[in-house]
């Protein structure tokens, strides 16, 4: 399906604009530095490059509020940016050269956090490791988390919807969101930052910006949720026979630990022994190699670690007595517990150093998933030979990261693009047929837009696109993502 292409900047040339712009933000605020903007027009990956009029950086809402005038004025589409962690080239610009990139990294304040409510107020460029870090100076923390956590920022993370680690037990960035304040298409500031448990004053209307990618506005602060900081934390690498092993430990866990169990994450063998290779000093917590892997974790603000521990350590007895599991190692320590942790976030990184792979960020049904992961990759690997299919991550809510990694000796790049595309479509239509969604956490951007428009319901496509034509009459905000 053809996508409508953006309406040309009239004045994407015209010093005008430029001076304009410049006037209002500042040298700080605009820049034209090919060497400074050179690092913001590729893509996490390295997939996306392209070419922008100016880069602009606002220090306040106001700013934002101007500067969305001043570029509706003109026609000058913009891209909003935060950290350019995204993995799907949602925050890249196209080649035109006819779009701002708009960072949000000097919005960086915390603006209120407040302890007895268990409320922070933040600005769009706060990057996520420093609200973890002042929400746990006030005995709080921020119930999500990302191996990117030291560059994903809030507004990408609310544009995106982001899931993590801990969604099994507190849900995905629209479950901490209690309010936004976002600058729309015409620079108008939509005042949504009020924290209210009841309110039915009609739509909720900050839930069409969480996960809109920029597209429908510009999401310049957020009220976030917090919780009370963790008391302790049990971490645990258990050995399995199986994926179907795994999703059935998943069940027993979360019968025998509630809501204390925040991770259960499934790593295969090959996965572990990739990471192994590549990462220094990394070792196996289990003596003996396992088909799967799982690794688990409990937090618990009201059990210390030794407490919780000894929980997790029965359950998993139960379980092993039970032969549902090979073996187990309980970390004995923060320092043990974050080394379980760095074997599964380094995945993504080793599997890149074996070659070219084509990554798929999807989810089925929980229940599902186990026998999904069965079928599908034998099917992928018996249409595409020479190929081998890899799935791990988040079982516990039904989110796995199903990667194809590429023949031994296809060059990358080259491969992606005359073989990938036609996996990706494989895969799409797998999880379609299992009653999945091709997109779980890291959003549609431009990587997945055609693929959304090719087997997401028509019904839904078409909402989001009068939902867009409303909001966003001249197509300014983010043109050629999500829709």
């Amino acid at each position: 399906m053809k996508h409508p292409a953006p309406p040309p900047p009239t004045l994407a040339t015209d010093s005008d604009f430029l001076a304009a712009a410049e006037a209002l933000l500042g040298p700080r605020g605009l820049t034209r530095d090919p060497e400074l903007m050179q690092p913001w027009l590729t893509d996490w990956r390295g997939r996306y490059t392209g070419r922008a009029l100016a880069l602009a950086q606002p220090a306040s809402t106001a700013e934002v509020a101007a500067l969305m005038r001043l570029c509706a004025a003109h026609r000058v589409p913009v891209v909003p940016q935060g950290g350019n962690s995204g993995m799907v080239g949602g925050a890249t610009p196209d080649a035109s050269g006819g779009a701002l990139l708009l960072s949000l990294r000097r919005m960086a304040a915390i603006r209120r956090l407040d302890p007895a409510a268990g409320l922070v107020v933040c600005e769009a460029g706060v990057v996520l490791q420093h609200l973890h870090e002042a929400a746990e100076a006030q005995g709080l923390r921020f119930p999500l988390t990302l191996g990117g956590k030291g560059s994903a920022t809030i507004g990408g993370l609310v544009s995106t919807n982001a899931g993590g680690t801990q969604v099994l037990r507190h849900g995905t960035m629209r479950a901490q969101v209690l309010g936004l304040e976002v600058v729309l298409a015409d620079g108008s500031v939509l005042d949504l930052l009020a924290a209210l448990k009841k309110d039915n004053r009609g739509f909720d209307l900050k839930q069409l910006f969480i996960g809109s990618e920029g597209t429908l506005g510009i999401v310049t602060a957020a009220a976030l949720r917090l919780l009370p900081a963790a008391a302790g934390r049990a971490t645990a690498w258990v050995g399995l026979g199986g994926i179907k092993e795994a999703g059935r430990l998943l069940r027993r866990m979360e019968r025998r630990l509630g809501d204390v169990l925040e991770g259960f994450e499934v790593v295969p063998a090959h996965c572990l022994a990739s990471v192994l290779a590549h990462q220094p000093g990394a070792r196996s917590p289990l003596a003996e190699r396992h088909p799967w892997n799982a690794l688990i974790e409990c937090v618990s603000p009201h059990e210390d670690n030794a407490a919780l521990s000894e929980t997790l350590e029965q359950a998993l007895a139960e379980a092993l007595e039970a032969g549902l599991i090979a073996d187990a190692a309980i970390a004995a320590n923060e320092a043990q517990a974050e080394a379980f942790w760095a074997l599964r976030d380094g995945i993504s990184a080793a599997e890149r150093a074996l070659g070219p792979a084509m990554q798929h960020d999807i989810s089925v049904p929980v229940e599902a998933m186990p026998d999904f992961i069965l079928a599908a990759g034998p099917a992928i690997e018996a249409a595409h030979p020479g190929t081998r299919a890899v799935a791990f991550g988040h079982l516990g809510d039904g989110n796995v990261h199903f990667h194809v990694l590429a023949p031994e000796g296809a060059v990358r790049g080259i491969w992606e693009e005359a073989e990938g595309k036609a996996i990706s479509a494989h895969v799409h239509d797998l999880v379609t047929q299992w009653g999945g969604s091709i997109s779980a956490e890291h959003g549609i951007g431009q990587m997945k837009r055609d693929e959304l428009a090719r087997l997401h319901d028509p019904v839904a496509l078409g909402l989001m696109r009068r939902i867009k034509a409303a909001l966003d009459p001249e197509g300014l905000l983010n043109p050629g993502k999500l829709v």
